[in-house]
């Protein structure tokens, strides 16, 4: 068979061209399906669900505090001083917890993304065979049946009745009929009927697959305490380099200068000393504490069938002021619920209450017996399976016809026999539309009834009518006057009962919302459903809504109007995937951290843009790839744990970035001074990690854990950066004090050493002691133990000797204590400065 090759570059281009006659009578041959899947045009699916390992690790290795304690870790080794290396347990124990719940994050994404991996019937060489949707190639015909989901793009060949749901790629709940010619896209459901269509775009090329592929470019989350690291890391990889030049040049000169330095071989000492003061400026601890609290959190989370797939996303949620709420999935659980059933007259009207039977109770009325055929139906759709709870008593003859329901028609129809009794008859079920039939009985006030439907919809209810019709006459055009041969509507129909639904309201909807306005959290209401719908919804939910919501369709296309349109309305509805994303970019605009929650593909690029995407467990799997947070269970009410988890997170890890950022800016003004007027620095590697330990390292992991309601505020940097800098200074100044002590007394570098390390942990725990107030009985026990472990890390023999500790005379132990007290004392009134005008918050009087 010749191949018509239009375009070199396309294999699609290069298949051999098929006969629509013979395609839809026999589907594909043998030889086409073998040449297309040489030509690689078969419906293999991407299976990428998130970041790739490569990605991840480039994520948590490729960082800037990551590169200088490996260049100096890799001065250390060089030297022979392994015990020197313990400054670099910290980046290599973030880099292996960020690495490992971010990488189980991923495990359980893949995991969900194989679900939903169904056979499909196709047409080939004239027969049905069943096979896998990877195995589809392009043209194939496929035949599609209730339940089945659309494995590629096409065109309609042929429809019964079929029906699909659209919601995951366009939000629109409501049924889509499909006629031949009509294009079907991947991703979607048949809800009802059956038919055929022509594979016309397969694998990457399927509009769903693209769609997803867009969503699950990388894009980096907005975190304030990442950025806040990322400013400090900046600015120190503006002044480090002419710090250590000026560190190493200070440490050259103390030990004689470069020339005597390189000939005695004191060079080496000068290399580990300003390796000491280089690491001591680099926040890494920082960088870990907010990991292990991220872990901690994702860990605790997990447990709550919460799924955290990027550690700052629960950060995110606690800093949120704008909720974007996707109805279907998210406010509502998708499913329809039936709310009542009204009898009605022969016009129409409701029937009096006094003529009603008694026997409506027991729902053993002929019409509710007709409505519980109809929802036990095994082709009901979604809306009449809804009856099959409320109606139960079946009639007990056997229907002679059905008419099985249609988007199209938008109803269906049921026929009993003359000796059914009261059921005998033609019994319609559908839209109250159904009434404007030329068939309905002249009398029924119509207009009057479809006025009234009209007002219950504007409730959020939809909206059925049960009509029933004698079996006198030819029902429609036919030889047997079958009902559905032609599915005309039957002679002299009358309504019987108005019949409502809603959708089922998550139960955990309205108490989520409330707490999300208890906490000043703004939301927005975004869906493709009918904004009178959504508006409706949102109102039972507990929001207050003005008017019948926004129509999308009709919002201006410039990004200024749709500013103006998210700042001054709620509920939006009709709103196409593209939209939500631009919507949420309008909110980010006006100053807002969005949150935006979704279940569909068609919330896919809503979620990416948002500052965090929360997808539901059982949303579609490119969705829940492309969220930085799934709710496994989809349980809305989870989230106020989570914002209380975010909270927790923020407010400790910036009492943690207090410390770290002030041994940062204290290591910074040391090694100026030591370097600048060629002084020894007073440390060594291994004894500015001991001390590390003590004052920040092991009270942070603990203070990174602690419990912590303080209610989020943005400024973190600055209220660190203005904390840390006195705190810095004290500190400064009482080991200075020493060292001059120690220098005026003719002490050696080792008694130095000793008498600094005495003078900084006691400062530094005084730091921490103002940094943990309000002060309790676990925090008093935690900075209790740190001086008592000071004891034995200075007094223990096994400990100086690792240390190189040497106790110093009793004059420059004495000058060691005063300047503790001293440095103490500057810290504990910085602390009271600091809190009275940076850290109180009129809205939180008791802010730790």
């Amino acid at each position: 068979m010749a191949v018509e090759k239009t375009d070199e570059s396309d294999p699609a281009a290069q298949r051999s061209p098929v006969d629509p006659a013979a395609l839809e009578a026999r589907g594909l041959n043998s030889l086409q399906v073998a040449e297309r899947q040489r030509l690689q045009l078969a419906n293999v699916q991407p299976h990428t669900t998130s970041r790739s390992v490569l990605e991840i690790l480039r994520t948590h290795l490729m960082t800037l505090f990551n590169l200088i304690i490996g260049a100096c870790a890799l001065v250390i080794i060089l030297l022979g001083r392994w015990l020197d290396l313990l400054f670099a347990i910290s980046a290599v124990a973030n880099v292996i917890i960020g690495l490992i719940q971010e990488y189980s994050a991923k495990r359980k994404l893949d995991a969900i993304a194989l679900l939903h991996q169904d056979d499909i019937h196709v047409l080939r060489d004239g027969m049905l065979v069943e096979i896998h949707r990877e195995h589809i190639v392009l043209d194939d015909v496929v035949e599609l049946r209730r339940g089945d989901q659309i494995p590629a793009d096409g065109v309609m060949l042929s429809s019964a009745g079929l029906d699909v749901d659209e919601s995951m790629l366009t939000g629109e709940s409501d049924a889509v009929p499909k006629r031949r010619d009509d294009r079907v896209l991947s991703g979607t459901a048949v809800l009802a009927g059956s038919g055929r269509f022509q594979v016309t775009a397969v694998g990457d090329s399927a509009h769903a697959v693209r769609l997803a592929a867009e969503s699950k470019r990388y894009q980096k989350i907005n975190s304030e305490l990442r950025r806040a690291l990322e400013r400090v890391a900046f600015w120190l990889s503006i002044v480090l380099l002419p710090i250590v030049a000026v560190v190493l040049n200070g440490q050259m000169q103390a030990f004689g200068g470069w020339g005597e330095a390189w000939r005695d071989g004191q060079w080496r000492e000068a290399m580990v000393t300003a390796v000491s003061s280089v690491t001591a400026m680099i926040p890494a601890g920082l960088a870990l504490m907010t990991t292990i609290a991220f872990a901690v959190a994702a860990v605790k989370l997990a447990q709550s069938q919460v799924l955290i797939q990027e550690q700052p996303a629960v950060e995110i949620l606690a800093r949120v002021d704008v909720v974007g709420l996707d109805k279907t999935g998210t406010l509502t659980d998708g499913t329809i619920a039936f709310h009542g059933a009204e009898p009605l007259d022969a016009a129409g009207r409701p029937a009096p209450a006094t003529t009603r039977s008694s026997t409506a109770l027991e729902g053993t009325e002929p019409w509710q017996q007709v409505l519980a055929w109809f929802g036990a139906d095994e082709s009901a759709n979604a809306t009449a399976a809804a009856l099959n709870g409320p109606f139960r008593a079946l009639p007990r003859h056997r229907e002679t016809s059905q008419v099985q329901f249609s988007s199209a028609r938008r109803w269906s129809a049921v026929t009993f026999a003359d000796d059914a009794g009261e059921l005998a008859g033609h019994w319609v079920l559908g839209a109250p539309e159904l009434l404007r039939a030329p068939t309905t009985a002249a009398d029924v006030a119509v207009d009057e009834l479809l006025e009234r439907t009209e007002e219950v919809a504007d409730r959020g209810l939809r909206t059925m009518i049960l009509a029933h019709a004698p079996l006198h006459g030819p029902v429609v055009p036919g030889e047997t006057g079958e009902l559905g041969r032609g599915e005309r509507l039957p002679d002299e129909l009358r309504p019987v009962a108005l019949l409502t639904f809603k959708e089922n309201i998550r139960p955990d909807a309205r108490s989520t919302l409330e707490y999300f306005s208890r906490q000043h959290v703004e939301m927005k209401v975004i869906s493709g459903d009918s904004p009178r719908t959504v508006a409706a919804v949102a109102r039972e939910v507990g929001m207050e809504v003005a008017g019948h919501g926004v129509d999308a369709s009709e919002l201006p296309d410039d990004p200024e109007g749709l500013r103006r349109a998210m700042a001054s309305h709620q509920v939006f509805g009709r709103v196409s995937p593209e939209q939500k994303r631009s919507m949420v970019q309008a909110l980010q605009a006006n100053g807002h951290v969005v949150a935006m929650t979704g279940d569909g593909v068609n919330d896919a690029l809503a979620l990416k843009s948002a500052d965090l995407g929360i997808s539901m467990g059982s949303g579609a799997p490119a969705t829940k790839a492309v969220s930085r947070m799934v709710l496994l269970d989809g349980r809305f009410d989870r989230l106020p744990d989570v914002v209380a988890e975010g909270r927790k997170v923020i407010a400790n890890t910036e009492r943690v970035a207090h410390l770290f950022l002030t041994k940062t800016l204290y290591a910074i003004l040391l090694g100026l001074f030591c370097g600048l007027l060629f002084w020894e620095f007073p440390f060594l590697p291994r004894q500015f990690s001991t001390v590390d330990f003590l004052m920040i390292g092991c009270p942070a992991f603990f203070l990174a854990l602690m419990p912590n309601t303080r209610r989020y505020r943005p400024g973190f940097l600055r209220r660190s950066v203005l904390f840390s800098v006195p705190m810095a200074v004290a500190i400064c100044l009482g080991v200075i004090a020493v060292s001059i002590a120690g220098r005026m007394l003719d002490e050696s570098a080792s008694a130095v050493q000793t008498a600094s390390t005495l003078a900084l942990t006691v400062i530094g725990l005084w730091v921490l002691a103002v940094a943990l107030r309000p002060m309790t009985a676990p925090r008093i026990v935690l900075v209790a133990a740190m001086y008592g472990l000071l004891a034995v890390v200075l007094l223990l023999p096994v400990s100086q000797r690792y240390h190189l500790f040497e106790m110093p005379g009793p004059e420059l132990l004495a000058a060691a204590f005063v300047a503790s007290i001293l440095g103490a004392g500057v810290v504990e009134g910085a602390w009271r400065v600091h809190e009275r005008h940076v850290e109180q918050d009129p809205l939180d009087p008791a802010p730790w």
